[in-house]
């Protein structure tokens, strides 16, 4: 003698799961721009705390890092000239963009020469394109 058993089928099971995948779509979807602000505003703390420690390095110093020193000079003493005369580490390490790179730190600057460049290359990871953000 047989009991009825109720079971899923595995069509009910298959059409339970692409609702679930279309749902999860859907909010990844709308969630989107949500993640490119939160890029931006990442950038723009990041932007601004590294003008801090840049800042701070010129007062105790009187200049900036060059070029080629770069901005790791706000984390290990630079060793070509100009030799800071007073130096300290002033971050722990540097920060990368919410796209992985490297902030781009250019001294004197190519758009501000009197001082210095400091921005993010974007996603496609190019400085000097279209979708460089400078943090403002």
């Amino acid at each position: 003698m047989r009991k009825n058993q109720s079971a899923f089928t595995l069509l009910e099971i298959m059409i339970v799961v692409a609702i679930i995948g279309l749902l999860l779509s859907a909010a990844i979807y709308k969630m989107a721009p949500a993640l490119d602000v939160a890029k931006g505003t990442r950038v723009r703390a990041d932007v601004q705390s590294i003008r801090t420690s840049l800042l701070t390095y010129s007062s105790m110093n009187g200049f900036y890092p060059t070029t080629e020193q770069g901005l790791r000079a706000l984390v290990v003493r630079p060793e070509s000239d100009p030799a800071p005369a007073s130096w300290r580490p002033l971050m722990d390490d540097m920060p990368k963009d919410p796209w992985g790179s490297d902030y781009v730190y250019r001294c004197p600057g190519q758009k501000n020469p009197s001082g210095y460049d400091l921005f993010s290359a974007g996603p496609d990871r190019k400085p000097d394109t279209g979708d460089d953000d400078w943090g403002r």
